[in-house]
C-alpha cells in the first residue's frame, strides 16, 4: 500500500503513508479502512501530545476531523504551521513539495482521530 500520517497526517512510509497500521511506541494508531486505483483511504487517532515521524504525501488528501483539536506539522528544512481540525469538518491538504517531509504533532489535551482520504494517480 501506499501512503504517508502520517502521518497522519497522516501515511504509510515508503509509499506516502505515514506509519504501520499500529505503533503503540509513538501512542498513535492507523487503521486502513479501502484502497482501490483512484484513493487509498485510512483513520489516523494520535494521543495527546504525540507526534507522528517525518513522512511524505505524494499526492493530495482529504482530512475528516473525527475528533478534532490543533495539528502542528513541523518541516524538515526547520518551519512549521498549525492546522485546528474542528470536529465533522473534511480539509483539503496538497502533495507535499518533491523531496520534502512533514510531521504531525497532537498540541490538544485530546486524542485526535481523523480519517484520511489520499488521492491516486492513474
Amino acid at each position: 500500500m501506499a501512503l504517508v500520517a502520517g502521518g497522519a497526517l497522516i501515511g504509510w512510509i515508503g509509499h506516502g503513508h505515514a506509519g504501520d497500521r499500529e505503533s503503540k511506541e509513538r501512542s498513535q494508531t492507523l487503521i486502513p479502512q479501502f484502497e482501490n486505483a483512484a484513493v487509498t483511504v485510512w483513520k489516523t487517532i494520535l494521543a495527546p501530545h504525540q507526534k507522528l515521524g517525518m513522512h511524505r504525501h505524494e499526492h493530495g488528501r482529504v482530512v475528516v476531523a473525527l475528533a478534532g483539536g490543533t495539528l502542528t506539522i513541523p518541516q524538515d528544512d526547520g518551519g512549521s504551521h498549525k492546522l485546528v481540525l474542528e470536529t465533522g469538518k473534511a480539509y483539503w491538504l496538497d502533495a507535499d513539495p518533491p523531496g520534502k517531509l512533514h510531521g504531525d504533532f497532537n498540541d490538544s489535551g485530546q486524542p485526535l482521530e481523523m480519517m484520511v482520504i489520499e488521492m491516486k494517480r492513474r
